[in-house]
């Protein structure tokens, strides 16, 4: 499952990103249309993959797992990310952005799309690092039930 997170993430991060600088190519600068990008792609991909995996994605097969297994896997299936992740990751994707124009100013490529898809795919990247700490820790702090 963790596999379709990332790449449900990194496709339309980079989607996102080149329909963005195919929008906005020669209305802004290099820079911003990056950051516009990378915002946009984390947002919008972060979306799209809570919406597919909470209304398409199935159920694991239980039947054969220990009863205190059923209990822990019971408490641990969460397939939402919670805002705050989406968060951090438009923060986190404004120096994916800065990173895209780098690498299209060095390559002698600066095609709008091209910085948007790079803005976009850098931003699913940061996105998805993101989402691998959060899923290797179980109960975030503050989301403790109150007793």
């Amino acid at each position: 499952m963790a596999s379709v997170n990332l790449m449900i993430v990194l496709i339309v991060g980079a989607v996102v990103g080149a329909f963005t600088g195919l929008a906005l190519g020669g209305l802004v600068s290099e820079l911003y249309l990056a950051m516009i990008a990378g915002v946009l792609a984390t947002i919008v991909a972060g979306i799209v993959r809570n919406t597919i995996l909470t209304r398409i994605g199935t159920e694991p097969d239980l039947s054969r797992i220990p009863m205190l297994m059923l209990i822990y896997s019971a408490v641990a299936i969460d397939r939402r990310i919670p805002v705050r992740v989406i968060l951090y990751s438009a923060v986190a994707s404004l120096a994916g952005s800065a990173a895209a124009v780098q690498v299209a100013t060095q390559s002698g490529l600066t095609s709008a799309v091209l910085i948007g898809t790079l803005a976009g795919l850098f931003a699913g990247i940061l996105m998805a690092m993101l989402m691998i700490v959060y899923s290797m820790n179980p109960r975030p702090h503050g989301d403790e039930p109150n007793p």
